[in-house]
């Protein structure tokens, strides 16, 4: 590690140096504490008795190297202030801790599992000319084993499954439903469960609730050797509160703001002072830890608003310092990591989020289309006879799409704390969700953007999202759900097949066949390609539209994909009747209410 770069914000590889590197002769371990008046490191092998650490580099960064300690052992900094008393600390730079409630740093190493996917490394893209369907997990709650409450394993009381444990099912599952990436939801380690890891302890430690680190790397390793890309969640804004962790962690506030009043956030935790270099460090060299270390395939990073303006509010101001920070640690990771995906969670309207830094933006691959969301489920919330109304809900975010590129995601916010999940959002009594969810999702398919769906979504699930439950898989059982998830498997094998769907920021290839049609609640979505175009005609009333015309043009023959009112899919239409006809430039339809139909169009070859 360059010291210089560490002070200036410039360093990505912290972690090289910092924390507790095993070797096969000792442990060092170094920790940068400099307003501490002394440093001790107490752990399992020293009987929890202080082994004093001696300054090193320039006299602000203390280490000890112990022979006695070892793989697995637990440890923390014992952080001599200038009040006259100590904290027991965890390691910031720790590559483990213990599982929760326990807050002791775990001795691991990260250099002893062989990753077997050069070729998938070699061969990876940030997926801006490719198909990118993600399907978002929470790790301990995606399924459960039968948990014993009597066990002394918090892990089997729990009934949580390893990294490397669930890996196989969850992999076979996603490629069987069509998606191509998982997405992590926070796996670095937290205290609490409730916080989903978003109030995190540990930012280089993967959470012992699953595992160790090397469980972890098998699990990203499987991955890839399926196909299949992982994303994880990132959170450079904020820290959970606890003084065991980065609180005062040299008994003055080191990562944090020295003025409480912008110290802390909307969720109670604790602001990263962006302006300075070290907190910057720190930071970058966390997201090139799991690009680097773990093969992880691109960050998704929470809260980017907050960084942008002071605590996410805009009437305070741009947040210069953060600003600089997003721009240079996205330079550096994709210097770094050139194919790697990094994507910005922003609810602001900041432009050039997704350009490149050297023209004026932030520097992000992509940003999740909050917008596009919010005005989708809307519509969907609001009853038929308001939809004339609400018609462009549906149209607007076209008008804005080509500024960023986009994920459109239907996440795990949009599923708790009394929102609903996606399928109770659909207006209407239990038999009309389905027919209406069925016929969003096919919207969301044909509009542009990557797509982003959370575990569950994808059979209706109607209770919210628990963290401390698995996902409702006996739902399974009824009809209605069975055949929603086998009608999103389709919808979503669509997407990855035809080119037409993937070319999302080229103008050209998108284009409204119908955006008029108020008083009848239908649209028509146009993608375009040499390979053939997919057209997407969609009925969002609650009525029977009859003699619906579309014009697609002349010289085009037609193939339906997809009927979302198929009885396969619990609609009313049989499967094999004919549901459109073609003459010269135009299609004629009978279209049922609450329903979608994909078409591939391709030139008559003459």
């Amino acid at each position: 590690m360059d010291i210089s770069k560490f002070y200036n914000g410039d360093c990505f590889d912290a972690y090289e140096f910092l924390g507790a590197h095993v070797s096969d002769k000792s442990t060092i371990f170094r920790t940068y504490a400099p307003n501490a008046v002394k440093v001790s490191v107490i752990g399992d092998f020293s009987k929890w008795k202080d082994i004093p650490m001696k300054p090193a580099a320039d006299g602000k960064f203390y280490e000890a190297e112990i022979p006695e300690a070892l793989e697995g052992m637990r440890y923390k900094y014992r952080i001599y202030d200038k009040k006259g008393g100590f904290t027991d600390h965890c390691d910031p730079y720790g590559f483990g801790m213990e599982v929760r409630p326990g807050t002791c740093s775990v001795i691991r190493r990260i250099d002893d599992f062989h990753f077997t996917d050069d070729e998938w490394l070699e061969k990876r893209t940030d997926g801006h000319d490719k198909p990118m369907n993600i399907y978002e997990v929470h790790l301990g709650s995606w399924r459960r084993k039968n948990a014993d409450a009597d066990s002394e394993d918090i892990t089997v009381q729990e009934g949580w499954y390893s990294y490397s444990g669930i890996a196989d099912e969850l992999v076979e599952y996603v490629k069987e439903f069509g998606y191509n990436y998982i997405e992590l939801m926070p796996i670095n380690e937290h205290p609490c469960d409730e916080s989903w890891g978003y109030q995190s302890t540990g930012f280089f430690a993967p959470t012992s609730r699953y595992g160790t680190p090397s469980e972890l790397m098998e699990f990203v390793d499987k991955c890839h050797k399926e196909g299949i890309g992982v994303l994880v969640d990132f959170i450079p804004v904020h820290f959970a509160v606890d003084h065991y962790a980065l609180t005062e962690y040299d008994g003055t506030k080191l990562y944090e703001y020295p003025n409480d009043e912008a110290g802390y956030n909307e969720w109670g935790s604790r602001n990263f002072n962006h302006a300075k270099g070290e907190v910057r460090s720190f930071l970058q060299s966390a997201a090139d830890y799991w690009l680097s270390v773990y093969h992880f395939d691109g960050l998704r990073m929470d809260a980017v608003r907050n960084v942008i303006f002071f605590n996410g509010e805009e009437y305070r101001g741009e947040n210069r310092r953060g600003i600089e920070f997003i721009k240079a640690m996205n330079c550096g990771l994709k210097a770094r990591h050139p194919s790697a995906v990094i994507a910005a969670e922003d609810s602001s309207a900041y432009p050039k989020v997704t350009a490149p830094v050297f023209d004026g933006g932030l520097g992000f691959d992509y940003k999740w289309d909050l917008g596009w969301m919010h005005d989708t489920l809307e519509y969907f919330q609001s009853a038929p006879m308001y939809r004339t109304r609400d018609y462009h809900k549906l149209t607007f975010s076209m008008l804005y799409f080509y500024n960023e590129h986009f994920i459109l995601p239907l996440s795990h916010d949009e599923v708790v704390h009394g929102k609903a999940t996606i399928a109770q959002k659909m207006n209407g009594q239990y038999e009309d969700k389905f027919p209406q969810a069925r016929a969003m999702y096919m919207y969301m398919m044909a509009h542009p953007g990557k797509k982003l769906n959370f575990m569950g979504n994808e059979f209706a699930q109607l209770r919210e999202w628990d963290e401390k439950r698995e996902q409702d898989w006996d739902m399974l059982k009824y009809p209605m759900h069975d055949s929603f998830r086998e009608y999103v498997k389709v919808l979503n094998q669509i997407y990855l097949q035809y080119n037409a769907l993937h070319y999302d920021n080229d103008p050209t290839n998108f284009m409204w066949d119908d955006c008029n049609s108020a008083e009848r609640c239908i649209y028509a979505i146009r993608r375009k390609s040499a390979d053939g175009d997919i057209l997407a005609v969609l009925n969002f009333s609650d009525w029977f539209q009859a003699d619906y015309t579309v014009t697609v043009g002349e010289g085009f023959e037609a193939e339906l994909l997809l009927d979302s009112d198929n009885q396969l899919y619990s609609g009313h239409t049989p499967d094999g009747r004919t549901v459109w006809k073609y003459s010269k430039d135009k299609m004629y339809m009978d279209i049922p209410p609450f329903s979608g139909r994909m078409f591939l169009l391709k030139k008559i070859e003459t």
